[in-house]
């Protein structure tokens, strides 16, 4: 019986793709994005217990294998434990099958449109999914990925064809910037862009927008839309420091980027070709 580990499940999104729908966060990620609003789903638990000590609720505890076990009748939600974590994890995840995380969906069903599975990194657990996937289509439901393209799509196919498509996120196209910003090499990510767009399964590409940074901002959007046109929406994303861990606040700017700024590189991206870019 397949198990992946679920951070949270929103049983209605506005945000994260078309219509209302249920969005599926999983534990885990490739990448260590220095802008990253949700580090603590970047890792999975390790056990160390510096969290059990510091909840006020009394909600956490060692279980007989001295993992860390979560009461989630007993939390009361303060982040305490992610907080103090020191590895980019939280305790209050939930390793569930996919018949588990499908009775959620359906208590849903007759009110979203159909799920978005994000994360960390969905695409970590894409036998999951698959599985996931196939049974949520049999409910009339449509299913959408968001990946930070650190998949190998044209690898495997069949993560492909049980979904709609994939919002990718582009971060950054210059080598040095990339590298710094999240420490993962671009190439696959690039390649997941041209191959989804290929295969008619790229359905958002999304890009944030730094304060300051203009050569790098403008790279990466001039890059994109001279490869997606006309054929998807463009998020332009501002950068928000809410949540963003506080020694790369200093890296990347304590204030959010000004709209108008963001603004002029969604023209940009028009400007190439990118006709369905937009600023949030």
């Amino acid at each position: 019986m397949k198990k992946a580990p679920v951070n949270k499940i929103i049983p209605f999104s506005n945000v994260d793709g078309p219509g209302n729908r249920t969005s599926i966060f999983f534990q885990g990620c490739t990448f260590n994005c220095l802008f990253c609003h949700n580090p603590e789903t970047i890792r999975l638990c390790e056990g160390c217990g510096a969290c059990v000590d510091k909840c006020p609720a009394g909600a956490l505890a060692r279980d007989a294998e001295g993992k860390i076990a979560w009461a989630s009748e007993k939390c009361v939600q303060c982040d305490t434990c992610i907080r103090v974590c020191p590895h980019s994890a939280s305790p209050k995840v939930k390793w569930m099958t996919v018949e588990e995380v499908l009775a959620q969906v359906k208590r849903s069903a007759p009110y979203i449109g159909g799920i978005t599975t994000s994360g960390g990194e969905c695409t970590l657990y894409n036998e999951f999914l698959i599985e996931l996937f196939t049974e949520v289509r049999k409910l009339g439901k449509t299913c959408l990925i968001d990946s930070n393209g650190s998949f190998d799509f044209e690898a495997d196919p069949r993560v492909l064809s049980v979904c709609e498509g994939v919002m990718l996120d582009v971060k950054a196209v210059e080598p040095g910037w990339n590298d710094r910003l999240i420490s993962y090499p671009r190439d696959r990510v690039l390649k997941n862009l041209d191959y989804l767009l290929k295969a008619g399964k790229l359905f958002e590409v999304r890009t944030v927008i730094f304060p300051g940074r203009d050569r790098e901002n403008e790279d990466t959007v001039r890059y994109v839309s001279r490869r997606i046109g006309g054929s998807c929406s463009y998020k332009i994303i501002r950068y928000r420091p809410f949540g963003v861990r506080e020694q790369y606040q200093k890296v990347l700017g304590e204030f959010e980027t000004e709209k108008d700024y963001a603004g002029h590189f969604a023209a940009i991206a028009r400007t190439e070709g990118a006709k369905k870019a937009f600023v949030v």
